[in-house]
Parts: C-alpha cells; structure tokens; sequence
C-alpha cells in the first residue's frame, strides 16, 4: 500500500505515519492541499487519508483533485468537524469513507481496505438534538456555497459574525 496522509496537524500527520509504517504502508506526507497535490504525481498512492480542515483549501478539493486524476485512489476523509452535509459531500466526489477523530490507526486502515459500505454499521438509537441539526445545515448551506462565510449568512438570514461564532465552536455531540 502506497498511502498518502494530507494533513495539518503535523504531530497526528507523523504519528499516523509511523503508525502506518508499521502495518506495511510506505508512507508520503503532505500539510496542504498544494504540497498533496504536488507530491501526488511523483508518489502514485493507492490510498489516501484526507484530512476535511486544511489551511487555505478544503480537504474536499483535494478529493475531487486526486480523484480526477486517480479514479481509483481509495480515499478515506478524516475529520475533526464531522458533518453529515461534508460526509456526503466527500463520498459523492469519490472517498470511500468519512471517519471523525479521534480514529486510531487501526479504524482508518480498516476504512481503507474495505470496498464497500458496512451495512451492519450501528444505526443511532437516538435523532440528533436541536444544537447537531442546526450544526448539519449550516454545514450543508455553508458547502453549498463553497466556504463563503458571507454568502452562508445571508442564504440562512443571519449575520454573519453570528455565523463565525457557530463555526468557531466545536459541533454539538450527535447524540
């Protein structure tokens, strides 16, 4: 396996590294979308853990990247801000699974080999509360309109300090 990790956190980028060094992957690093995308074509990854939150450019569009170029990368989103509106954004340009963090390295190489959806996966018991359904839309507006703070505001009639105040905060539990 041929892994590349794209992520910004660079003390989780080189623990997942050696972590996947020592389950056999040979492993190349990369804490931008621009540094993916430059050492993507010299590495020839079958795999890939894309991290969602990158500086300047969002993971997404280094998923649609590497997808368009390698129909058949196995992809897997990790993400500290885990949203039903980027998970299904994120499979739908070609990942083959969203894992919210923490995931340990075992979880993401399970993610990586599997082929296709687990339809034993735990079904919630509970729906999600008020505080997660309102954190899902202004995920899902937000995507709609490619990241603009300004332009998510107005479509949800809010202002949009209001609106960086959500974003500044940690998505309520899903529970």
């Amino acid at each position: 396996m041929k892994l590349l990790i794209v992520e910004d956190d660079i003390d989780f980028a080189k623990t997942l590294a050696r972590a996947m060094q020592k389950r056999g992957a040979e492993v190349e690093l990369a804490h931008n979308a621009a540094g993916a995308l430059s050492i993507a074509p010299h590495f020839m990854p079958s795999h890939a853990v894309v991290d969602l939150k990158l500086p300047g450019e969002s993971g997404l569009h280094v998923v649609a990247a590497l997808m368009e170029r390698w129909p058949t990368l196995a992809i897997v989103v990790l993400t500290g801000y885990a949203s039903i509106a980027t998970a299904v954004e994120a499979v739908r340009l070609g990942a083959r699974h969203y894992l919210a963090k923490p995931a340990n390295a075992d979880e993401i190489l399970a993610a990586l080999l599997r082929d296709a959806p687990d339809a034993a996966m735990d079904i919630a018991p509970e729906p999600l509360s008020v505080a997660r359904m309102e954190w899902e839309h202004i995920q899902k507006v937000l995507n709609e309109h490619d990241g603009n703070i300004s332009s998510t505001a107005r479509a949800l009639k809010m202002h949009r300090r209001t609106l960086q105040r959500k974003l500044d905060k940690h998505p309520p539990k899903a529970d």
